[in-house]
């Protein structure tokens, strides 16, 4: 494979957790790989190295999503590194938790501008720049079935976005683009572990049938499916994968 014939994919987030297991499931698929991260660039060429080490081409770039003029540059430095663009995943976002109270409007605010309007944002260049046969996957959440107390902000950004994925695969009919989410269930990353007790662990490990926390590589599997040859068919949908939790 040419540099010019190999394909491209972006994935916001992708110093850590899921995202770094999507950038490296895609870059094992053959992709070139734009690491994009918010605040840890030590982590990001972590990443880099990790892909570059097996054979693959990476980029690590510095964006918050939530910022227009970020997202373009995040999009030109892709685009000027590896001259095309076409697969581009949003998975970057954050989770605080608080309860829908007047005075928790802040943490919802700040929760709605990284992870709807950075998906939006995200989508929305994507949408720009991709071409025929293109894939834009966002990241959603299967806690939505479970309406636990707490998440309010979050499932409603989440909300929001698997609207956004729904709209826009309309909207580019006829360009042979096909828009998808994907809604993990809870998945073994150090972000999930932070703050709970092994009881509280477990309890949450138990929601699904198989009795077990999801692996990161299993939400990157999922990823690459609708990235690759096998997932054209599919779009406008939102794949729940979350070992039968809901």
């Amino acid at each position: 494979m040419t540099h010019a014939t190999q394909k491209v994919a972006l994935v916001t987030g992708a110093s850590r957790g899921i995202g770094r297991a999507i950038a490296q499931k895609l870059a094992a698929d053959g992709f070139a790989v734009v690491v994009n991260y918010a605040g840890s660039a030590s982590l990001a060429e972590q990443a880099v190295a990790d892909i570059e080490a097996n054979g693959g081409r990476a980029l690590a770039v510095q964006a918050d999503i939530a910022d227009p003029d970020a997202v373009e540059r995040l999009f030109a430095q892709a685009l000027e590194t590896f001259g095309r663009l076409d697969v581009v995943v949003n998975n970057a976002g954050i989770l605080q938790m608080a309860r829908i109270t007047t005075d928790n409007v802040g943490l919802l605010d700040k929760t709605l501008l990284t992870n709807l309007r950075g998906s939006w944002l995200v989508m929305a260049k994507a949408a720009e720049v991709l071409e025929e046969g293109g894939r834009i996957i966002a990241l959603s959440s299967s806690v939505l079935g479970k309406s636990f107390p707490g998440y309010g902000a979050y499932i409603a950004s989440k909300a929001g976005v698997e609207g956004l994925v729904k709209v826009l695969a309309n909207e580019l009919r006829g360009r042979k683009i096909a828009v998808n989410g994907v809604a993990p269930g809870p998945v073994a990353t150090e972000l999930f572990f932070t703050g709970k007790s092994e009881e509280q662990v477990q309890s949450i490990a138990n929601l699904a049938p198989f009795e077990r926390l999801g692996q990161p590589d299993e939400i990157a599997d999922a990823v690459a499916f609708l990235a690759g040859p096998q997932g054209g068919w599919v779009n406008g949908q939102i794949l729940r994968v979350n070992g039968g939790m809901v």
